[in-house]
């Protein structure tokens, strides 16, 4: 049984992209992977769920976007944006910052994590005190590295993000500016880029992945918002000095699910015995046992030719997770783990409700979900 797709890390994926900007402002011990040019001043726009393949496929709502030069990347994997925000912001592939998929197991409090709110999964229940962010990922992050170098590094986010656990572990560093609109984003990346001689600004959207979650990617709302950033962009671009540089990224594109076929892990004869716990997401599942072999029988005759479904030493060894996982974060990947092809998902209509209806979803190795865009601007 082989893999979905190629080892991730053979190119260039998110994990680059900081450590290339560092080096190209003259960091030194920076590794320039993407082969930037010099530049003293740049600003690096993620908008959340805007996949290489979805932007591309509409031009008309995107016509600004889809002309400034640019090529495609790996968002590395799973696809989703816990971990790739952790990947953007340390420069590693997730089996070394820890960040393993949306909800991982965590053996320091036996209980799944989900990483986005940094709570027990499916709850409300805070862990920052239990798993101190900063334990949890406690390699420097690039915001932190560009700072010791002298740049001036500035993350101008939502308002709400700061202070969550995933900030802590994975962007902290530097000033953080939170915003509340569109507006006073680009006020206030402005007015960073400006905080020194040489700068670095980190900034981020949301809001093309949440409509494309509710309605579905390239839905009539999801298009009218992807237009709404083609004219943010663009006046960002305007509004930013000339000697400065804005890269444009995403953190995974997305497929519709709703279009494709749909296991029920709550429902399905079988699927749920001997196993302790599942966590991921319905496109890349972590799933937990002591029975490996028969759990794995079992997952690869229910989903057959829908999904490929191995074991946490078959993964680690095509090197989805990194070239060199760490021992101690092994335990964060599932002792099976499944990855939807097509537009296959495995829900849980009953233990992951809102979850399981939205038909946009990510976490798999498709070109939808795994390139996004690296756009140069300046």
């Amino acid at each position: 049984m082989s893999l979905p797709l190629r080892n991730v890390y053979a190119e260039p994926t998110l994990a680059d992209l900081m450590p290339s900007v560092l080096s190209s402002a003259g960091v030194t011990g920076e590794d320039n992977r993407l082969d930037l040019p010099p530049a003293d001043r740049t600003v690096v726009l993620l908008v959340d769920g805007m996949g290489w393949e979805l932007l591309h496929r509409n031009t008309n709502a995107a016509p600004f976007l889809t002309q400034v030069p640019g090529s495609a990347m790996r968002a590395g994997f799973p696809t989703t944006t816990a971990v790739s925000l952790a990947s953007l912001g340390t420069g590693l592939p997730s089996g070394l910052h820890g960040i393993t998929g949306y909800q991982s197991y965590v053996d320091e409090i036996d209980a799944s994590v989900n990483w986005l709110r940094w709570t027990l999964a499916g709850t409300a229940i805070d862990q920052r005190d239990d798993l101190v962010p900063e334990s949890v990922q406690p390699h420097p992050t690039v915001f932190e590295r560009g700072c010791a170098a002298g740049l001036a590094v500035t993350t101008v986010v939502p308002r709400a993000f700061e202070g969550s656990g995933l900030t802590r572990a994975v962007l902290r560093g530097g000033h953080f500016v939170g915003v509340s609109a569109y507006g006073d984003l680009l006020a206030q990346v402005v007015t960073a880029v400006h905080a020194g001689d040489r700068s670095l600004v980190y900034c981020y959207l949301s809001e093309v992945d949440t409509l494309g979650h509710l309605y579905g990617p390239e839905s009539t709302a999801w298009l009218a918002q992807l237009t709404v950033v083609d004219r943010f962009v663009e006046q960002l671009a305007a509004a930013l000095p000339d000697d400065t540089r804005l890269l444009v990224t995403a953190d995974h594109g997305m497929i519709d699910a709703s279009r494709g076929r749909r296991i029920d892990f709550d429902d399905t004869p079988g699927l749920g015995e001997d196993v302790t716990m599942i966590a991921g997401e319905p496109r890349c599942r972590h799933i937990y046992t002591e029975h490996v072999d028969r759990v794995l029988e079992r997952w690869r005759n229910e989903l057959g030719d829908d999904a490929w479904v191995g074991s946490r030493d078959e993964v680690i060894a095509a090197g989805l997770f990194g070239p060199d996982p760490a021992p101690a974060l092994r335990g964060r990947i599932g002792d099976i783990v499944t990855v939807g092809h097509g537009e296959t998902s495995v829900i849980r209509s009953h233990g992951e409700q809102v979850m399981s209806n939205l038909p946009g979803q990510h976490g798999a190795l498709t070109d939808e979900e795994l390139l996004v865009p690296l756009l140069r601007i300046g």
